[in-house]
């Protein structure tokens, strides 16, 4: 298909306050569809579940539509998935869960290029259960990953491998099935932080080897909720810390509180809004969000060699990453200028970016630029267009000194 960005672009109405739309990768706008689902949840009635009315029915039947969504959006099983207020609360409650297992001399492997949020959780956990932090490098020229590396790093103490699928700030997609085959076959459990690479590319939790699955919605058209994908096999032998009161089933017994329903009724809707993108794709809902995030893929990366390129050609303008495979997420210096300078310059002509480490605390620090300020995060996804580029690569060229 030829992907028509200027109607996907219809759809969203934060679009038409003429700004550029390049912070993304620290959330994106919501189309009408969603808002106005929200909207409808709330008209209709909601009730807390468990309920003899007809609003408590509605209610468990959005908790139920939801984990359906998720788990056709990344290829799981609904039963297995869990959901919370966002990705970090719902890694610390696993984090504190699985560390429960664990002893002196067991292991937990981490990398330098993840976010904080699959990193800080386990090495607090670790440092709870006396489990030792073992830690994945960065190839600070490419951003690369390597996987080879994990020969070395997984043996039998192993608890535990986290990784991420793509870097929220440099874009690097590692080989994660390569490092997931090599935790399990040393029987360690994996733990894949998907926030950043589920809005811009095909998922599919299985192919990735990935134990826990955690996306966030709101990285992909969606109101601010987390989940977590996992085998309910899996989570069946889990307990973690919960009220007596509460549900003891699975996922239930990981979702601490009553969920925000309206939000779950957006969380179904931004899927299947994502599943229409490719209006020439057709079978079920898990076919056509395929179909769709392939389209998104290659749209992004279109236009991402636009952005990178004409970053790359600027003489004051230093670019981080070049992995051979990565989402469409640019992060750069420019010479004699302070990130939040330079955001603020762009914020000026309309274009908003992000600015600072982004929760990429390892791999900032690794790059040698966590304490100047970090860099400028430009994030594209499947609405912005060659003119949000083109406006960003004038506003930069601008700071030439």
């Amino acid at each position: 298909m030829t992907y028509d960005v200027g109607t996907v672009r219809a759809l969203y109405p934060a679009l038409t306050d003429g700004y550029a739309y390049l912070d993304g990768a620290a959330g994106t706008q919501v189309p009408h569809a969603v808002i106005d689902a929200m909207a409808d949840a709330y008209r209709h009635g909601i009730g807390n579940v468990g309920g003899a009315f007809p609003a408590s029915r509605r209610s468990e039947g959005i908790v139920a539509e939801c984990r359906r969504a998720i788990a056709d959006l990344v290829g799981g099983d609904p039963s297995g998935v869990i959901l919370g207020p966002n990705m970090t609360t719902l890694t610390y409650r696993l984090a504190f869960t699985l560390a429960a297992g664990w002893a002196p001399g067991d292991e937990v492997v981490l990398s330098r290029l993840d976010h904080d949020a699959n990193v800080r959780p386990w090495v607090q956990a670790a440092a709870r259960a006396g489990a030792t932090v073992r830690w994945a490098e960065v190839d600070t020229a490419t951003g690369e990953l390597p996987a080879a590396q994990y020969d070395d790093l997984i043996g039998d103490r192993t608890r535990l491998v986290a990784v991420t699928a793509a870097s929220n700030v440099i874009g690097t997609r590692p080989d994660v099935a390569a490092i997931t085959a090599r935790a399990h076959t040393a029987g360690a459990l994996t733990y894949v932080d998907g926030v950043h690479a589920t809005p811009h590319t095909p998922v599919d939790v299985s192919s990735l080897g990935a134990d826990f699955y955690a996306t966030s919605a709101y990285k992909w058209s969606g109101p601010h909720v987390g989940a977590v994908v996992a085998d309910p096999v899996l989570l069946d032998g889990l307990r973690p810390d919960k009220l007596a009161s509460s549900s003891d089933e699975v996922p239930e017994r990981f979702e601490a509180g009553t969920a925000a329903f309206a939000d779950l009724v957006g969380v179904t809707v931004a899927v299947e809004h994502l599943a229409s993108l490719d209006p020439g794709a057709s079978g079920t809902r898990r076919q056509r969000v395929l179909a769709s995030m392939a389209a998104v893929e290659a749209h992004e990366l279109g236009l991402f060699g636009r952005l990178h390129g004409g970053l790359e050609r600027m003489e004051h303008v230093t670019t981080y990453g070049r992995a051979a495979r990565r989402t469409a997420t640019g992060y750069f210096t420019v010479a004699g200028r302070t990130p939040a300078e330079v955001a603020g310059h762009l914020a000026e002509r309309g274009v908003n970016v992000w600015n600072g480490h982004n929760y990429a605390w390892e791999l900032t620090r690794v790059l040698g630029i966590r304490e100047s300020g970090s860099a400028v995060r430009a994030g594209l996804v499947h609405y912005n267009d060659g003119s949000d580029v083109d406006r960003l690569l004038e506003g930069v060229a601008e700071l030439a000194t």
